[in-house]
């Protein structure tokens, strides 16, 4: 909820002789915002955000910013903040935020613009902002009123944590920064940087239909989506999962919605369902679906394994505060809103219904997903287990597996290492966070993610997992780690290779191209070099100790596990092929 925040006479006399710069960072404090991710410019913003209080964590690049403000905002519940200067550094901006506009994640970048007296005579890096933003952005508007400071200021906020969430930018031209900060016309008060901001919920006619729909079901199943973390909903999914006795399934955004231990879980679902994984052991439940709930999921081409594993004869209900994602693809009942406030009525609204043949259901229903289960452990059980040389990347997750507490923090990169993470790794409890860049699903957020992660939960262990082709983009940030002692513990999957991009390529073309083969790279060296404790690791019978020293370090450390070549996760893409 919104909170007033009282203001003094002399603090608004103080604000009106402020400089906008001033204004700005005072407004950024009544919305809560302590940190943010910079490299000194705006110059006069940072200082002034500096001179009140709020951190700066300096960058080594913009796209690396942007990263660490998005994972920033999907852990604490709170805007991501980011500055950059015009031109060529705010072009960087663009690739994280169209991550985060794809993903639903609230981000605000303060972007310089040149004074308004150069305007449109090829001032030095003059570049048109708004055209640049245009499409990654949910609201880009450029102050130029020193009047209006708060005005703009909490309405970039108030658009970036409503409705679906999403980055904004507000430009604003160096000479106005630096300008005296006239009187605002309007007090203004209230804190608006949580999200999400509003909690609309659906009507109750409609849930009261979803209601009966589900009761009267023979065979319905829940998928849940990254809609349930944004709205802190994992718990209220699980009360519908118990009283509805209902299997739920996630997609790679959502894993974590639901604990993946609990009777009724079957674990993630998506592409990741060739024949060793979970999803092939499950994928039954949702071909055999006659009522699909989807909650707060787009539905997209990776989560649906090409829109194939759902029935589309089934009767969809969707839960989804964007309008545009219910129905996009499969025609539902609209239960528009917050995730956490409508599964709440609908909890509500289930249990006035009669249930008895869900709950006559319920033993056949976990008897099946333990079998699932069960299933493929075996079929993981040679490489889960496996103490070979070049290291499998299961057993590396077997052995992370062993080190999860209900405060880890697990973030990866998008292609092979998110896919790890996704088909190995087990949720313990409803709420677990594992942090994985699917927007876009662009290559080198991975660490950026986890130092973003573990600014916003400095006192949980964050492990970040990352291939040594994403890393590549992004381990100049080492150094960051270093300087401000961010005790995020990376894990670099070293293979010499772009994987998917060669399996890919095989599976498609029979031939992959010349890229995806790299030059030998000792990437502990380059941690050592930077001041952070290191590790290449070649014997698996190091991969355990390794990590539980690492963790129980509390510092920033990596460790480099020299993986085998030829392993790749279990895709529906590989299975008649590489996997047959």
């Amino acid at each position: 909820m919104s909170q007033a925040i009282p203001l003094s006479n002399a603090d608004y006399v103080a604000q009106s002789e402020a400089t906008v710069a001033d204004r700005i960072a005072i407004s950024l404090q009544r919305h809560g915002i302590d940190c943010f991710f910079g490299q000194s410019l705006p110059s006069k913003l940072v200082l002034a955000c500096e001179e009140a209080g709020i951190r700066q964590i300096s960058y080594r690049q913009e796209n690396m910013g942007g990263a660490m403000a998005d994972a920033f905002a999907r852990l604490s519940g709170r805007i991501g903040m980011v500055v950059a200067q015009n031109g060529p550094a705010a072009t960087l901006l663009v690739p994280p935020m169209a991550e985060a506009m794809t993903a639903a994640v609230p981000m605000i970048a303060f972007v310089q613009e040149v004074e308004r007296p150069t305007a449109d005579r090829n001032a030095f890096q003059e570049l048109d902002h708004q055209a640049l933003f245009h499409g990654v952005t949910k609201w880009l508007r450029r102050l130029d009123d020193p009047a209006r400071v708060e005005d703009y200021v909490d309405m970039a906020i108030t658009a970036a944590t409503s409705g679906r969430p999403g980055p904004v930018v507000l430009l604003l031209p160096a000479d106005v920064l630096r300008a005296r900060a006239a009187p605002a016309p309007f007090r203004r008060s209230l804190s608006l940087g949580h999200w999400p901001l509003d909690r609309p919920s659906a009507s109750r006619d409609t849930i009261a239909e979803a209601a009966s729909l589900i009761a009267g079901a023979r065979a319905p199943v829940v998928i849940a989506g990254g809609g349930v973390h944004a709205s802190g909903a994992a718990e209220t999914l699980t009360q519908v999962m118990e009283s509805a006795h209902l299997p739920v399934f996630t997609t790679n955004m959502g894993k974590g919605s639901v604990d993946e231990t609990h009777p009724l879980a079957g674990g993630v679902q998506g592409a990741l369902n060739g024949r060793r994984s979970i999803a092939h052991q499950t994928r039954r439940f949702l071909e055999d679906a006659d009522v699909i709930l989807l909650v707060g999921t787009r539905t997209n081409q990776n989560g649906t394994d090409n829109w194939k594993i759902l029935n589309r004869d089934a009767r969809f209900i969707h839960i989804d505060i964007d309008p545009m994602e219910i129905g996009r693809t499969y025609e539902a009942l609209r239960l528009q809103g917050d995730a956490r406030e409508t599964l709440d009525l609908l909890h509500r609204a289930l249990l006035k219904q009669d249930l008895a043949a869900r709950a006559a259901a319920r033993p056949g229903i976990e008897a099946e997903i333990a079998a699932a289960w069960q299933a493929f452990e075996r079929q993981r059980a040679d490489t889960f287990a496996a103490q070979s040389k070049p290291i499998r990347p299961e057993f590396i997750m077997a052995r992370l597996q062993d080190l999860l507490t209900p405060d880890t923090v697990v973030v990866a990169d998008a292609s092979y290492s998110s896919m790890w993470v996704a088909g190995h790794l087990r949720a313990r409890h409803a709420g677990a966070r594992f942090l994985l860049p699917r927007g876009l699903a662009g290559l080198g957020w991975g660490f950026p993610f986890g130092l973003g992660a573990s600014v916003a939960k400095l006192d949980a262990p964050v492990v970040a997992l990352v291939g040594d082709g994403g890393f590549a983009h992004s381990w100049a940030e080492l150094e960051t780690a270093a300087r401000h002692g961010l005790p995020v513990v990376t894990i670099v999957l070293n293979n010499g290779i772009l994987g998917f991009q060669k399996d890919a390529e095989t599976v498609k073309f029979g031939a992959y191209t010349s890229a995806v083969h790299f030059s030998p790279v000792d990437h502990a060296a380059i941690a050592h070099a930077a001041g952070i404790p290191s590790e290449r690791i070649e014997d698996p019978a190091r991969i355990g100790p390794a990590l539980q020293a690492a963790i129980g370090g509390r510092k920033p450390h990596l460790l480099e596990v020299m993986v085998d070549p030829d392993a790749r996760p279990s895709l529906s893409l590989f299975a008649a092929t590489l996997d047959a």
